[in-house]
């Protein structure tokens, strides 16, 4: 697999907890729990270090291999993680006086569910 795939595991899973809105209609606990997902993914600096966290060799990278790209500091991006992580995009772990960051498959599964369509669109008609 190179850097710039993600594999996605447990798909199956996502499916059975979030089924396309153009299927059914999302149920109030579930659109809470996406609505905290699209949030933390709505800043371009956490889209960006979830992008980078994906991409990482190994699929996990060490915080200190966050800060580099960005024009913020440390602290920030410290808690631009931890919105990620309490959004259930991330999982980490500490090693020594590192904290180690790696995406949640699961996570984008569910996001990815919920936005699947049908191949001729949500009318029938063709897109564009």
């Amino acid at each position: 697999m190179s850097n710039s795939e993600l594999a996605v595991l447990g798909q199956d899973d996502a499916v059975v907890c979030c089924s396309p809105l153009v299927r059914e209609p999302l149920g109030e606990e579930a659109a809470v729990d996406l609505a905290r997902m699209f949030k933390a993914l709505s800043d371009p600096v956490r889209l960006r270090l979830l992008s980078l966290i994906a991409s990482h060799e190994g699929g996990e990278a060490c915080v200190c291999d966050l800060t580099g790209p960005f024009d913020v500091s440390q602290p920030t991006i410290s808690h631009h993680l931890k919105v990620l992580r309490e959004a259930g995009l991330v999982g980490s772990e500490r090693r020594g006086t590192w904290v180690y960051y790696w995406v949640l498959p699961a996570a984008l599964a569910k996001l990815s569910a919920l936005l699947e369509t049908p191949a001729a669109g949500v009318t029938g008609r063709k897109n564009p």
